[in-house]
């Protein structure tokens, strides 16, 4: 699977709909940008795409669901924990293959943090703590990536770099994103999301800033 059709996608808290009813379809190559005020329900519309696609996506959650305890190796590797039996994961815990070391010092490499490969996350400063979330995605290589607000803690040069690298690694993507100007420049679609429901869905080549900006 690379890309998906999904219908009838709703969410609600405490007794109010915050999401849809809605349909999302996204074809193989689609590089969607989910742009929309704060509250608006990108969020809630990232998770309820991961739930319905399951083990076909790399997820880069806002709150990035690192265990700080371990190791950035160990937090990277998590990316595919399913792909291998307990016994493997079981004595990577203790002694990491070095076929599997190479793999994910050479992510953190393109990431430009591969001295941290042993650094207890716990350790890490907001942006480099974001950048093994994107490494662990990366190393998980599913066909989809769904990251939630992926650069929100990164400067200038690093938001950009991660965002060419991610568009790079990935054929179809959705990420949700506050920055309009990175919307419009390394995604190929904006779906702007407004009170739940898709307000905008236009190829970014026809579209302005200021067609966005209305949704805030």
């Amino acid at each position: 699977m690379a890309g998906f059709d999904l219908s009838g996608l709703t969410a609600s808290f405490g007794g109010e709909r915050v999401i849809g009813p809605l349909t999302l379809k996204v074809k193989e190559g689609d590089q969607v940008a989910l742009v929309g005020k704060s509250g608006a329900g990108k969020s809630t519309l990232i998770r309820l795409i991961h739930q319905r696609v399951d083990g076909q996506s790399s997820l880069v959650p806002q709150d990035l669901g690192l265990v700080n305890a371990l190791p950035v190796f160990h937090n990277v590797f998590m990316g595919q924990l399913d792909k291998h039996s307990t016994w493997y994961n079981t004595v990577t815990l203790v002694r990491p293959f070095k076929q599997d070391r190479k793999q994910v010092l050479e992510l953190l490499d393109a990431l430009r943090m591969s001295e941290k490969l042993w650094i207890p996350t716990a350790s890490l400063s907001g942006g480099q703590r974001q950048r093994v979330a994107i490494a662990r995605a990366l190393y998980r290589n599913a066909p989809v990536l769904l990251a939630d607000e992926p650069i929100s803690a990164l400067d200038g040069p690093m938001a950009h770099h991660v965002m060419q690298l991610l568009r790079d690694r990935f054929k179809t993507s959705v990420i949700a994103l506050h920055d309009v100007e990175m919307a419009m420049k390394y995604c190929n679609r904006i779906v702007g999301i407004q009170n739940g429901q898709v307000a905008l869905d236009e190829p970014t080549d026809q579209l302005a800033a200021a067609d966005i900006m209305s949704l805030y």
